[in-house]
């Protein structure tokens, strides 16, 4: 055990047995000192314990992530915004729930083993009753936003890390998550750490506030400010009342500050302001913001206030499950109870900005899927347009994908070209295969993605582009970061929501998809044992083939075992079926070549039989070193 951590448990044992003034620890804040005896005396912590971060197995870290999934979806912005600022200065972003489980995560994958072993990754749990004195479980346990540095650390394990924090309090005054922002390691003083947690408690503001307005758009939702000229960009304190006027909902900052010996949740208007609720429309918007002053109950502070009505109600509601999914969506499952989650969950992201990352073996449904939503939203209206990233020629992929000028480059059209992300704009982008996007032209995608606007191939001025993006793949993306070969930081603005299908030979809704597929076609009992006893190593895909086949074959009456296809498959097929695994999941050099010697080097059968194009397969055999034995010189 190196000296450094010998010293810190010599003075955390201190603090044990002398209380808060042990001399050893001046040098620490006393919201350090008094969380070091909290761990002994109340947690029952060890200070000569070293313990590596704890972990939660993946089935437990969704059972967290399913029971904040909304404030999830409305902080994913600001955790973006906030590694895009920090990121290039070796930091991590973290939120955890209000029990120290971190339930989302943003940082650099190349780094990924040391992350893990330090805890900074998903389903780390922070609590200070499992980790000690740390960034998160002693934010939690005081409520406040603080640095914890170096040896600031109970654990000794920790002492490498510095870790800033910030708290998230919902509507009600309660702790809904925190905000952390974490390095390895670092050789500066505490000092250096300031800016950090500015930018974190900034960052949690913005997630309160965004949260707040999400959760009260059907209330009065009061704005209120120290100073007129930010009252309606940027409130200190955010207030929401019933239609009675009363209280229901406050921001963390409205609350310390309005919150005088009686909960401000039930409080009435007149208490607060002196004034009767039906003054209210003296403060709406349509005045100026300096003629909007108004001065606390009892004289105390003068304040200005920007009053927000709710939305009219309107005089009737469609049925609550009607409107959480949409018909479009409804009909991408047939019952299944994991399809039908991941059609719950997106029914809610149809009309936000929210990228979408869509995983699933080939032929599960991906593009099907990205049409339902883009079906379902309000960009229905505006252009689907769906670009298979592995089936464009790699010198081709920028102008297809960017648009170029007239004669911008060697063979370029003469009127130029628009490019396919431009033809979506205002609709949806489609992005299949996106793993297989050349790192290159990665960079330019997630300038599109953060910026909003596309630059054609030999243009100096950029077009604006409204677009949502849904990107798709069967491929691990995160080994592709893992290797090089994938950007990280393209990764997580693409993943703002991961929906991953279900392969067919998983679902339980296989006999109700295949009667809803054949129409007005019926099954004689023996077809139909026959195709669900099928691997259906193709999914979706390949039913339909084979459906439509049959209908084809069949004369008259039901569709009988002689009207069927095949359904071998081919060899491959039958191997990957017989292995439990997709055709079409990329299972690395060695699985591919085994593939290619079994096919006896045929790449087209192997390329139809994984379900792929020559193209993507001539790719992934160049990426392996694979050279067929007829072009070896």
């Amino acid at each position: 055990m190196p000296s450094s951590q010998h010293q810190h448990i010599a003075t955390v044992m201190q603090v044990a047995a002398d209380g808060v003034g042990a001399q050893a620890a001046a040098q620490h804040e006393q919201v350090i000192r008094d969380s070091w005896l909290r761990c002994v005396q109340e947690h029952r912590l060890d200070p000569t314990r070293m313990q590596e971060a704890v972990i939660l197995p993946q089935a437990r870290l969704r059972e967290h992530q399913d029971q904040m999934e909304a404030l999830l979806q409305i902080a994913r912005h600001g955790l973006e915004s906030l590694y895009s600022k920090v990121a290039g200065l070796g930091y991590v972003v973290l939120l955890t729930d209000a029990r120290g489980v971190t339930v989302d995560f943003l940082g650099d994958l190349v780094f990924e083993p040391s992350l893990r072993k330090a805890g900074l990754y998903l389903g780390a749990d922070w609590s200070e009753h499992h980790a000690g004195t740390c960034g998160v479980g002693t934010c939690i346990s005081t409520g406040q936003a603080l640095t914890v540095h170096l040896d600031d650390h109970f654990d000794a394990t920790h002492i490498p890390l510095t870790c800033t924090t910030a708290p998230v309090y919902d509507s009600a005054g309660q702790l809904s998550a925190v905000l952390d922002i974490s390095q390895l390691s670092s050789s500066q003083p505490k000092s250096s750490q300031h800016l950090a947690l500015q930018l974190v408690k900034m960052t949690a503001h913005d997630i309160e506030h965004a949260a707040f307005l999400h959760r009260h758009r059907h209330d009065w939702v009061l704005r209120l400010s120290h100073a007129p000229q930010f009252l309606d960009v940027q409130p200190d304190y955010l207030l929401a009342l019933d239609t009675n006027g009363r209280v229901v909902g406050h921001n963390r900052r409205g609350q310390l500050a309005l919150e005088k010996g009686q909960p401000l949740i039930g409080m009435g208007f007149e208490r607060l302001f002196g004034l009767p609720f039906g003054q209210i429309g003296r403060f709406v918007m349509t005045q100026p913001s300096d003629q909007r002053a108004v001065m606390l109950a009892g004289g105390r502070q003068l304040l200005f206030l920007s009053a927000v009505p709710p939305p009219p109600r309107p005089v009737a509601s469609a049925p609550r499950e009607e409107r959480r999914v949409p018909a479009p969506l409804a009909a991408l499952s047939a019952g299944d109870a994991a399809l039908d989650r991941q059609v719950e969950r997106v029914a809610r992201l149809v009309n936000t900005p929210i990228s979408l990352l869509i995983t699933g073996e080939t032929g599960s449904g991906k593009e099907y899927f990205a049409k339902a939503v883009h079906a379902a939203s309000e960009r229905r209206g505006r252009p689907f347009v769906a670009v298979n990233c592995a089936a464009i020629p790699e010198h081709l992929i920028e102008s297809e994908l960017f648009g170029h000028l007239p004669g911008s480059f060697s063979g370029a059209s003469t009127k130029g070209k628009r490019g396919l992300i431009a033809e979506a704009d205002g609709g949806t982008l489609f992005l299949d295969e996106i793993g297989d996007m050349p790192l290159a032209l990665q960079a330019r995608l997630l300038r599109v993605l953060s910026e909003r606007e596309v630059l054609p191939v030999g243009a100096t001025r950029p077009v604006p582009v409204n677009i949502r993006v849904i990107a798709a793949t069967h491929a691990p993306l995160e080994q592709l970061v893992l290797a090089g070969r994938f950007r990280d930081d393209l990764y997580y603005r693409l993943k703002g929501a991961h929906i991953e299908l279900p392969p067919l030979r998983e679902r339980s809704d296989l006999g109700a998809m295949i009667t809803r597929l054949l129409g007005n076609h019926s099954l004689t009992p023996a077809a139909l044992q026959r195709l669900l006893a099928h691997p259906w190593p193709g999914n979706l895909r390949e039913l339909r083939n084979v459906l439509d086949y049959a209908a084809s074959m069949c004369a008259q009456g039901p569709i009988d075992l002689d009207d069927l296809p095949e359904l071998q498959a081919g060899r491959l097929a039958v191997r990957f079926a017989g292995a439990g695994l997709a055709p079409a999941a990329d299972h690395g050099p060695e699985a591919l070549l085994q593939a290619l010697r079994t096919a006896h080097w045929n790449v087209s059968a192997v390329a139809r039989d994984m379900g792929l194009s020559r193209m993507t397969l001539y790719r992934r055999m160049k990426r392996s070193g694979i050279v067929q034995p007829n072009r070896m010189t």
